[in-house]
């Protein structure tokens, strides 16, 4: 199964950005649709940004839609998510994530993510 380790958090204010970046071991990652979720204290779990195995084809929640962009290099297994304008409602753990091999399509519900990274923390100031 492949292993998915988070990093690139960190403190930033409002208006700035940060490059998280997802690495991927034990599996080749270009198997993998995967996915950025977001989880703030006393909040769910929420989708922010897919992308397909290829990378041909994103997709972003409504709130970070224009701010933030997935991408992926399967030749180094690593995932990106580049987030700009960050704003304090931003605040959350951060977390990469992939579809078991045999799904293509990008889902929101984190349920159908399979395989998880530890998370990394991004904290917003205003």
């Amino acid at each position: 199964q492949v292993q998915l380790e988070e990093s690139g958090g960190g403190l930033v204010q409002a208006g700035g950005s940060l490059r998280l970046s997802c690495a991927a071991s034990g599996r080749t990652l270009s198997n993998y649709v995967m996915g950025w979720f977001r989880q703030a204290p006393g909040k769910e779990r929420e989708f922010v940004a897919g992308i397909t195995k290829s990378g041909t084809n994103t997709y972003y929640s409504d709130s970070v839609k224009g701010r933030f962009t997935i991408s992926r290099d399967n030749a180094k297994n690593t995932v990106y998510l580049q987030m700009n304008s960050l704003k304090p409602e931003d605040t959350a753990s951060y977390y990469c994530a992939a579809r078991n091999a045999m799904r293509t399509l990008v889902v929101v519900r984190d349920s159908n993510y399979d395989y998880w990274g530890q998370g990394t923390q991004v904290t917003v100031s205003s």
